[in-house]
């Protein structure tokens, strides 16, 4: 876990420990990390819903609705990871393709009959 992303989690969970909720929750974040992304925020969510040692109920059910309720943000153009890898790109699909033609089975082939 990078020092950055583990900045945030440290924010987040130490926000829903102490009570907050939605954006409350959210703006503590933010308030604690200047340039913490949704992107980042959701991320440190999954790793503190994914933690075995965050047992209280409360505070995972804060974490998780903020990590869905951010989830489907839309993405700023500072909302990326530096640690990321390049995406592979799809390849272009041929067009006028030839489909396979079925074989047909040829008597030798067939199963035998009992």
């Amino acid at each position: 876990m990078s020092d950055k992303l583990k900045k945030i989690y440290e924010a987040l969970v130490d926000g829903a420990e102490d009570g907050l909720e939605g954006a409350a929750l959210f703006k503590h974040v933010v308030d604690e990390c200047p340039k913490a992304t949704s992107k980042k925020i959701v991320k440190a969510s999954l790793l503190a819903l994914t933690d075995k040692d965050l047992k209280d109920e409360k505070v995972l059910r804060a974490i998780y609705d903020l990590a869905i309720r951010h989830r489907l943000d839309p993405v700023a153009a500072d909302d990326h990871d530096e640690e990321e890898a390049p995406k592979a790109t799809r390849a272009p699909e041929l067009k006028g393709r030839k489909k396979k033609a079925k074989t047909e089975v040829v008597e030798a082939d067939a199963p035998a009959a009992d």
